[in-house]
């Protein structure tokens, strides 16, 4: 590595070193002087005034709605509105994360103005029309809450693009990581880049331009934010060997020092497969971000990387077992990662010089790194990590130099509060709402005697400040905070989402494991050609999605006997199977390969081919003819709906072929691809409802989800008709195009394929929320069907 880079990157280091040191000096100073303590209690005094409530007043008109469980989330914002707190809530959130997030004054007019509008839309958001229920909204950072939210600003392309990598991320992440720890924090770096980029932008900018600068803070985001999992939590998390870190590391600082991203070269260790796959990702995110810097601001880019970067590694190889690390070097650290991460994103987008911003954002960073050291101060002590709280747990009783960051974090409050903020009102409301709320939490999380045990030793040199602190932990109301709310929601839901995701993977092998068992037809002389036939077909390495739907939505949710559907799943399989064995005709598509295999009319001829499909079209009848423990008016009515379902198909098929050569309309092209396959899956969902003597509106729900499901799928099979790969997909590619099929791709291109596949998958989805039974498979099936590579 070039030496004079080497020289430069230090000097940037340094640089950035003395001014942590200097701001650490003053903080040394006001704790030796303990001066927080009558500052931040007469701030309290008057603060406690809102937050020190009489509950008679307040009860008398709430007393019909108790206060839910905060990790209840609808329930909670609910009873927020309904109690009058909501707007006080979010104005406090909001104003939280100007200051930490976009290193904003509060006390500005413009930022006075620039809270309220968010503020506003974002109640909007919660309270409309059925925001607040769990079964009538799309959730915001789901995939689908996503897309409308990017339809709105007109950035779908970017979204899908978005999508698609969060799940590859979701995929790499390696055991011995938290997941859904990193997707959160991920989507939270992404959130603050658009944020920033948002703030940025002012009223007179174009639509046009706002367009594509929001696409870009997307990507820049993503980027950056990749940064999290891949470098940070991969290094603490004690996957790669020591040999392996210490490459890694050399590959990151050779970057952030020469610009340039290294080739990875031979990886020596065990874990090459993912180094192979962080790498081609950080190194293309590298790439995109070096592409949007300005020449202004490239070089502080590049500095405070380096910083953030060093800093961390500064901090990682300290060891536990060491009893003589000096303040500085527990503290100077941890000032400058915590600020420099947020004072890069300001460089990602390329932002123009702000030493408001700048400097708020630097002394604000140490108070976060607390407050988070705080709460994870015993999973860090286990796990060997050298932070303020775990070195003070340690060498407290041996150190008497040691700084109590329990008071180091209260004096950086107060000089926040009075030298920062110039003793604002409205962010020392917040500051404080926030420290509180962090107690709250802590002792609501490790319980009241642990709690007692981490006051007792941190606090023992202020027992009068100690008990004010402890007054309003236990009797302050109202400073608990959206984001904290938001948080914990979006892990729950990840985590259940990460469950439900492989509950379904383990349904769909275990089901079509069973459906393949009893699907083979067994042989009756007289039609003995026509069984070879039709089992050589069923024995091919289908989904079975289709009569999997059947019984999953027939078992688990209408409560059928599961042995007494067989037959209905037989003839589900049966008829599209049949419906296969058409298509594939020399007549039809003249398809060679089908479910990895030579198609029918190859292995035996054209005519048994055609007798074969006729014969499982019956065989699926007479299976539905057979459901002898149901009523026989049901059963009548199921018969009555499977012949007019495939009188339609075969409408869809016709209309298939009559479109060959021709350019048809996305409107024809959406009827015909609904009736080819939207109605099959329909069936799969509608045989088992009546069965289930489900009602008209769920009837109505479930082909409403059918119908926008169905074309979600035939769109994905057309893109990969384009973009698969032959040998996952068990047929070849470009079939399409060689015979001159109108497809999605055909008449939208790859691009509008896609944004009209994610459209019918919101539809889709919204359909389901007015469905009264548990539907987490059917919405896995669907991303299924929108994910997959064959």
């Amino acid at each position: 590595m070039n030496e004079e880079l080497i020289k430069n990157a230090n000097v940037s280091y340094q640089m950035a070193e003395q001014k942590a040191a200097h701001y650490f000096h003053s903080l040394y100073r006001q704790v030796m002087e303990k001066v927080y303590v009558p500052t931040i209690t007469e701030d309290i005094q008057s603060w406690k005034r809102n937050h020190i409530h009489h509950h008679s007043i307040l009860s008398f008109f709430s007393r019909g709605k108790r206060k839910p469980d905060t990790r209840a989330y609808h329930n909670y914002i609910q009873w927020l509105d309904y109690t009058g707190k909501l707007d006080n809530y979010l104005d406090r959130s909001i104003s939280y994360i100007f200051m930490r997030d976009l290193g904003k004054a509060l006390d500005s007019p413009k930022a006075q103005i620039r809270i309220k509008h968010v503020v506003d839309n974002l109640k909007d958001h919660l309270t409309q029309s059925g925001a607040t229920n769990r079964n009538t909204t799309i959730e915001m950072f789901n995939m689908a809450g996503l897309y409308r939210m990017a339809q709105k600003e007109g950035i779908e392309s970017t979204m899908i693009w978005l999508l698609k990598k969060l799940k590859t991320v979701s995929t790499n992440i390696p055991n011995g990581m938290d997941a859904e720890n990193a997707q959160r924090k991920l989507i939270k770096i992404i959130a603050g880049v658009l944020m920033n980029e948002i703030e940025e932008l002012g009223d007179k900018i174009s639509p046009e331009e706002r367009t594509q600068k929001l696409a870009a803070a997307i990507r820049l985001g993503y980027a950056y934010g990749l940064t999290y999992p891949f470098i940070d939590d991969l290094l603490d998390a004690g996957i790669l060997s020591a040999e392996e870190e210490k490459q890694y590391s050399h590959l990151i600082r050779t970057s952030l020092v020469t610009g340039i991203v290294p080739q990875l070269g031979k990886w020596t260790g065990e874990n090459g497969d993912l180094i192979v796959y962080i790498h081609s990702e950080l190194r293309d995110a590298f790439e995109y971000i070096k592409s949007h810097l300005r020449p202004e601001t490239r070089q502080k880019f590049f500095e405070q990387a380096y910083v953030f970067f060093h800093s961390q590694e500064v901090d990682r190889i300290k060891d536990l077992s060491n009893p003589n690390y000096t303040n500085e070097e527990l503290y100077i650290p941890v000032i400058l990662k915590s600020s420099s991460s947020r004072l890069i994103v300001r460089t990602v987008i390329s932002a123009p010089e702000d030493e408001g911003f700048d400097n708020r954002t630097f002394y604000y960073g140490i108070y976060n790194q607390l407050a988070d050291d705080f709460a994870d101060m015993y999973e860090d002590l286990k796990d060997g990590r050298v932070t303020p709280y775990t070195y003070y747990l340690k060498y407290h009783e041996q150190r008497a130099d040691l700084i109590n960051p329990f008071e180091l974090y209260w004096t950086v409050i107060s000089n926040l509060i009075h030298k920062v903020y110039d003793s604002d009102t409205k962010a020392c409301e917040v500051i404080l709402d926030r420290a509180i709320n962090g107690l709250k939490r802590y002792k609501e999380r490790m319980g009241t005697d642990t709690y007692n045990e981490v006051m007792t030793l941190f606090t023992s040199g202020n027992p009068t400040f100690n008990r004010l602190i402890q007054k309003m932990v236990r009797k302050a109301d109202d400073v608990d905070f959206f984001d904290k709310l938001l948080r914990d929601h979006m892990i729950t839901t990840l985590k259940n989402e990460r469950k439900e995701q492989e509950e379904f993977k383990e349904t769909i092998v275990t089901i079509r494991n069973e459906i393949n068992h009893f699907l083979k037809i067994p042989k009756i002389e007289d039609v003995e050609p026509l069984i070879d036939a039709a089992n050589y077909s069923l024995e091919g390495d289908g989904k079975r999605l289709r009569p999997i739907m059947t019984w999953v939505m027939g078992v688990n949710e209408y409560g059928l006997n599961k042995n007494a559907i067989v037959p209905l799943l037989k003839s589900l399989e049966y008829m599209h199977t049949a419906s296969l064995i058409f298509d594939d005709l020399p007549s039809q598509d003249n398809a060679s390969i089908r479910r990895g295999r030579p198609t029918l009319h190859q292995v035996f001829n054209v005519s048994i081919a055609e007798l074969t499909g006729l014969f499982l079209t019956q065989k699926a009848i007479a299976e539905q003819a057979s459901l002898d423990p149901f009523d026989s008016k049901t059963v009548l009515h199921l018969i009555h709906y499977s012949a007019q379902m495939t009188a339609v198909m075969c409408k869809g098929q016709a209309m298939d072929l009559d479109s060959k050569g021709k350019q048809l309309t996305l409107e024809q092209l959406n009827t015909m691809c609904f009736y080819k396959t939207g109605l099959a899956f329909e069936a799969s969902l509608i045989m088992p409802a009546i069965l289930g003597r489900a009602k008209e509106t769920e009837l109505d729900a479930l082909k409403k989800f059918a119908h926008h499901a169905g074309i979600a799928f035939q769109i994905k099979d057309d893109l990969l008709d384009v973009e698969g790969d032959s040998n996952l997909l068990g047929k070849p590619i470009g079939k399409d195009a060689e015979n001159n099929n109108s497809t999605f791709v055909s008449i939208l291109g790859p691009e509008g394929a896609r944004k009209e596949m994610w459209e019918h998958y919101c539809l889709a989805m919204e359909a389901l929320q007015v469905v009264p039974r548990n539907t987490s498979f059917l919405k896995h099936l669907l991303n299924y069907l929108v994910n997959r590579d064959h």
